[in-house]
């Protein structure tokens, strides 16, 4: 089925004066943070073409994801991308801080700029920073992401798009939340690409409340990532070709010539899983899962890993390392671990069982308006 590659293709010979932009503009706009800017010298101003040209022979090694060179490549060869200015990359990695943080600008139209966040690379740093959400108010790459688009925004005065996929559409939405008075005045959109939510400390505020008609959140089917935290914000559900986490991959979403397919709802398992996680969250307090998570991610930085990649070399080895470090934690360390694997796994038979009774149910009013459709039909044939 076509993905954003494939609209490339299809639609790259038009201008954005032929063809206004549209939604897969959008998501490719909040994909283009991902590329690999630091393997490259950037100018002040290069176009998406420079960029692909530069990067044209760069080992897929240094892309977080392989279909990322196709659609650099792609981009940066056509009519309507390639001769897009791209200004102002950014990238922070801070393992002390335990923050991973990139974004960019891109000069989509003449007074209008469209500021993209990265979401998760493949460091352990990265994937702690999105965990840490679960206890923290807020964290270091949510803060770097209002210092940016305030930054932008003061050195440029058009209005403004801002987005990103994954942890990058969760910054999307916190910056344009939490940015000053006179930069909320000229966001247009805020594109959101099955980011995760926020502590209810954000969504209740009233920044966030007038922010939340111009946020437009995308998820797939199946989604993980996007359900996580609160949202309330309206999500739009669209079709993927991938099952489970997989969907979380913008390039299996489904298009049709300008816009993402829609589908009506969300599946069962997405809903299950939202319903483990809120049920456990609802459970613990931050502290808890503070605690939780720092012993756990300490655990596994004995194995001396840096990247999700490298539990791919000596994985046994890894794993007994891990084992050994379980068992070496102090027994309160260990208690509180059990505690909380305990709270989830009683979540899970919780939201198993209420959603077993809920299909119950539904089976049960099936089959009596089945029942009542076979009356009728015999009361009409008398």
């Amino acid at each position: 089925m076509p993905n954003i590659i494939d609209y490339i293709e299809w639609r790259g010979d038009l201008s954005f004066e032929n063809s206004p932009i549209n939604e897969i503009d959008d998501i490719i706009f909040s994909r283009f943070s991902y590329i690999p800017f630091r393997c490259i010298e950037l100018k002040d101003i290069d176009t998406i073409g420079d960029i692909a040209l530069k990067m044209k022979d760069l080992d897929i090694d240094n892309y977080l994801w392989n279909d990322d060179k196709i659609f650099l490549q792609k981009i940066g060869n056509c009519k309507r991308f390639k001769n897009i200015k791209v200004s102002d990359y950014i990238e922070i990695f801070d393992k002390a801080a335990e923050k991973q943080f990139a974004a960019i600008t891109l000069w989509i139209q003449d007074s209008k700029k469209y500021i993209s966040f990265r979401g998760t690379d493949s460091s352990l740093v990265g994937w702690k920073e999105d965990l840490n959400m679960g206890f923290r108010k807020d964290v270091p790459s949510q803060k770097e992401a209002v210092k940016y688009l305030d930054s932008i925004a003061n050195k440029y005065k058009d209005n403004l798009i801002v987005g990103g996929h994954s942890k990058g559409g969760n910054l999307a939405v916190y910056s344009a939340v939490f940015c000053k008075d006179n930069v909320k005045d000229r966001i247009e959109r805020v594109i959101n690409a099955d980011g995760p939510g926020f502590d209810n400390s954000v969504i209740l505020t009233n920044n966030y409340k007038k922010m939340l008609n111009r946020i437009q959140t995308y998820i797939p089917q199946s989604s993980i990532v996007g359900r996580l935290l609160e949202h309330e914000e309206q999500y739009q559900v669209v079709k993927s070709v991938q099952k489970g986490i997989m969907q979380h991959d913008i390039y299996s979403w489904e298009i049709e010539p300008t816009k993402l397919i829609r589908i009506p709802t969300v599946t069962n398992n997405s809903e299950i899983f939202n319903g483990i996680v809120s049920d456990w969250l609802k459970n613990t307090t931050p502290k808890q899962r503070e605690n939780f998570i720092n012993v756990i991610y300490e655990i596994i930085m004995e194995t001396q890993a840096q990247k999700t990649s490298d539990f791919r070399v000596e994985t046994v080895k890894k794993i007994a390392i891990i084992l050994n470090g379980y068992r070496n934690v102090s027994g309160e360390d260990k208690k509180e671990i059990e505690q909380m694997v305990k709270l989830l796994l009683e979540s899970t038979f919780k939201i198993l069982k209420e959603n077993r009774n809920t299909n119950k149910l539904i089976e049960k009013e099936k089959n009596k308006n089945e029942q009542k459709k076979l009356i009728y039909k015999g009361e009409k044939s008398l």
